[in-house]
């Protein structure tokens, strides 16, 4: 599978450890949008798209993300540690959406956005500089709906 294109939308703000969001698109037919390029203590990493685990209020059935104290429903106390923890004990709050099956492969994600990710931080101190478009998902809707 070849990584055909990369976008990098830089976030610009004091003191965030997250620095963009990038697309992939890869073999020119699938992309995955909403890549997080983060600073840590060793550097550049990225994080893939994820979604809020959730559960359901005993008292009314109300949906809520497994860090709520209370129901978004009807305003109960939820039970603490409803989240099930990863073998370091951490909760396990997020899952990912989309990811790499082995090291390798997430390395050759890793070193592709980040590469990137820095081109692109070099861009923005030109003049004129204009962002990339990232989510660009209205175009390529409107494509597809048009397609007999």
């Amino acid at each position: 599978m070849e990584i055909t294109e990369v976008r990098v939308r830089l976030v610009r703000s004091r003191g965030d450890r997250l620095k963009a969001f990038c697309s992939i698109t890869f073999d020119n037919e699938f992309v995955v949008r909403d890549i997080k390029v983060i600073e840590g203590e060793g550097g550049c990493f990225i994080a893939m798209p994820s979604r809020k685990m959730s559960d359901h209020c005993a008292k009314c059935r109300g949906k809520n993300h497994l860090g709520a104290k209370f129901c978004s429903g009807c305003g109960t106390a939820l039970p603490d540690n409803r989240a099930k923890r990863d073998l370091q004990g951490k909760a396990k709050l997020h899952a990912d959406i989309a990811h790499p099956i082995n090291a390798k492969c997430r390395r050759r994600i890793q070193d592709r956005l980040i590469l990137a990710y820095r081109e692109e931080l070099e861009r923005s101190k030109q003049p004129g500089y204009q962002p990339v478009k990232v989510d660009d998902m209205d175009d390529e809707i409107s494509d597809v709906t048009r397609q007999p």
